[in-house]
């Protein structure tokens, strides 16, 4: 992967964002845009429905997309979010605490995307939050109807889509990198598509030195299809085919080692392509702080119809390819 120039330049976004919950909770959705306050033109936007989830959920998700998405236009601007939800905004400006477990995690997320002072929040009227307002409207109504929100049938238009450079300069790869879902082979056939509740949205992992994950499990996601994009000082994050995965550390990782065999996550999975490409990521596996697991069983561990490779890092955390196609 190319090395991403993320130094911070005078340039701003604004973020304009909102999610709603009708019955609260009840059928919920969140809208996000970006725009470029020099013009006023809106250069990217997103939507999904949230399934049943309460008003705050909603919000929180809305601002977190909106974050994402001027990370995908621009990961060295500066970024100034507009929203009408009095409570995240001086919830995420640190003026207001955070009492509920569900709002700590989503502004730990939030937070967790630029490093500090990076972003900064104004409050405004509802009725200067209408793009956004409109955006979470219809993603509920897509909720409400079991459907995925449609970019292409929203009201809410990307008047100057972001320009992207270099390599995302091919048309297609542009596609890929602002939809990632729609451009994987048979993402068409995913029921919903992305947004819809019940799909896996994304994974956080906790790490106790995030140098040496990033050199092993961040490496491996790069490896097999995902792409970092976002770096702050105890994070990282690659996005896949919808779903994205963070590696985090960080004052909050209590000092004790991962241990797989605890209740709770036992090992991630990925798809990694024809059986000779796992056997060279095994190989390639093992420059990167992975030892073999299974090996008198390799590579029939998970039974004689399942050709994987069980892999564990140097901080307990296993890994799984799968060969998924001959």
């Amino acid at each position: 992967m190319k090395e991403e120039d993320l130094s911070v330049t005078d340039r701003v976004l604004q973020v304009e964002a909102d999610g709603g919950s009708r019955g609260n909770p009840g059928v919920a959705g969140y809208g996000a845009l970006v725009r470029d306050p020099a013009t006023g033109d809106v250069v990217m936007t997103d939507a999904a429905p949230l399934g049943k989830a309460s008003n705050n959920v909603a919000e929180y998700s809305g601002l977190i997309a909106g974050l994402r998405l001027a990370l995908t236009v621009d990961p060295s601007a500066r970024v100034h979010v507009k929203m009408d939800s009095k409570l995240v905004v001086e919830q995420m400006s640190g003026r207001w605490k955070i009492k509920h477990e569900d709002m700590r995690r989503l502004a730990h997320e939030a937070r967790g995307l630029y490093p500090a002072g990076r972003v900064t929040y104004e409050w405004i009227p509802r009725a200067q939050n209408t793009d956004a307002d409109q955006l979470s409207n219809e993603a509920m109504d897509a909720g409400a109807a079991g459907r995925a929100w449609d970019a292409g049938a929203s009201s809410i238009a990307v008047t100057a889509p972001a320009e992207h450079t270099g390599e995302d300069a091919d048309g297609a790869e542009r596609d890929a990198r602002a939809d990632p879902v729609a451009a994987t082979p048979g993402a068409d056939d995913v029921e919903g598509g992305r947004g819809l509740p019940g799909r896996l949205h994304h994974v956080e992992i906790w790490v106790a030195d995030l140098v040496r994950a990033e050199q092993s499990l961040g490496w491996l996601l790069e490896q097999v299809g995902y792409e970092m994009n976002g770096r702050w000082e105890h994070g990282r994050s690659y996005q896949g085919a919808g779903d994205y995965i963070v590696l985090e550390s960080g004052a909050d990782v209590t000092e004790c080692a991962h241990e797989r065999r605890r209740p709770g996550l036992n090992h991630l999975a990925f798809a990694a392509g024809r059986r000779a490409q796992v056997d060279e990521l095994v190989e390639l596996a093992q420059e990167h702080g992975f030892t073999l697991m299974f090996d008198d069983m390799h590579p029939f561990a998970g039974g004689r119809n399942h050709y994987a490779a069980y892999l564990e890092n140097e901080d307990g955390f296993e890994v799984e390819l799968v060969a998924t196609e001959d």
